[in-house]
């Protein structure tokens, strides 16, 4: 059969080329049409408002899934990942138009990268003309790359818990957070979790965004046996992981009205609390409900930017918590007062010094 020619999508006054248009990026289910990759371009196209209130000035990482969505497919997430069908896109790719800005950013290992930096929606929308279906914004503006202006609370489930325990979580944080004197917004992650968002003053580095959000973590957990801040999987049970390193540098989470590539076409979408308490699962928000319900209702997190918070009241919470360190990523370097980056199960005493360190025998 003929190769379909390639199609154009109108973004913000530009005609943008999607070339494959009828290429099937997810299949179709129960509840849902197929989606080709044009629908992915227009989708994106129709929901500016929200995705570039997401995405404007950002340093944004591209999760690409090229071929589409389909079972038993992998992203890779490290150079191991040699066979994977999907994978993340963090320097600008080879034949971006000229209208597309990048921004420098620094990664842990010291290493530098130009990345996306969206600044109009015709970006987005090239960016699925590229296979891109989940948007992965650093919590930092172009104008301050090294402080953020986010604090990301990630609720994340564990197996034996469901997204109705996140959604239930998720009101306790809100309880919280408005102790603290800060307003939270939540979205669905698209899966089975719910993240919420604050918008903070920029002037904190990464690490001290870090230790507000296991001082929060740590406080959800103490007013909520559900919850856990445990960053060993064997530790945390059927819990709600609160998952701290969500905020450390060149750690991303999907953006608002990102696709997720899972059946159904699902969508990363802002709701109110008042939505959220009702949500009995995120499949009614998928490509072909959330751009009616945006044009509809607007958008959720309209206001987000209108007050940015101290960080301070979860610093002075950090300290009151006796400033106890957690464990960083493991392709991070090894960072002061980190615990030993071993499984407890799996650790034996006399192998390591009081600092963590492994000694040799």
């Amino acid at each position: 059969m003929a190769k379909a020619p390639a199609a154009e999508v109108e973004a913000g006054g530009r005609a943008v080329r999607v070339s494959s248009p009828d290429r099937v990026i997810y299949e179709a289910t129960e509840r849902t049409p197929e989606v080709t990759k044009l629908m992915v371009a227009e989708y994106f196209a129709s929901v500016e408002d929200g995705l570039m209130r997401a995405l404007r000035d950002r340093p944004t990482a591209l999760e690409r899934w090229t071929s589409g969505v389909r079972p038993g497919m992998k992203l890779a997430t490290g150079p191991q990942d040699k066979d994977a069908d999907a994978f993340y896109q963090k320097r600008v790719p080879k034949g971006a138009p000229d209208y597309l800005e990048t921004v420098g950013i620094t990664f842990p290992s010291g290493r530098t990268a130009e990345e996306i930096c969206p600044t109009e929606i015709a970006v987005p929308v090239w960016c699925a003309h590229m296979g891109t279906l989940t948007f992965h914004p650093w919590p930092v503006r172009r104008a301050d790359v090294d402080r953020p202006d986010e604090l990301r609370i990630d609720l994340d489930p564990q197996p034996g818990t469901s997204f109705g325990d996140a959604v239930r979580v998720a009101g306790v944080a809100k309880e919280l957070l408005e102790e603290l004197g800060m307003v939270g917004y939540p979205k669905t992650s698209g899966n089975r979790g719910v993240h919420v968002f604050v918008r903070i003053e920029p002037r904190w580095e990464f690490v001290d965004v870090r230790h507000a959000a296991i001082a929060f973590g740590r406080a959800l957990a103490a007013r909520d046996d559900g919850v856990t801040v445990e960053w060993w999987k064997e530790e945390r049970g059927e819990r709600i992981f609160v998952d701290f390193n969500q905020n450390n540098r060149d750690r991303t989470m999907a953006s608002a009205y990102s696709l997720r590539p899972i059946p159904g076409a699902p969508v990363s979408t802002p709701v109110t609390w008042a939505e959220l308490a009702e949500l009995t699962g995120p499949q009614d928000l998928n490509l072909f409900t959330v751009p009616e319900r945006l044009a509809d209702s607007g958008d959720a997190w309209a206001a987000i930017d209108d007050t940015a918070y101290s960080l301070q009241p979860l610093l002075d919470l950090w300290e009151e918590q006796g400033a106890v360190e957690l464990n960083f990523p493991p392709d991070y370097p090894k960072m002061p007062g980190e615990p030993p980056r071993v499984q407890p199960s799996k650790k034996v005493a006399e192998h390591w010094d009081e600092d963590g360190n492994r000694v040799e025998s």
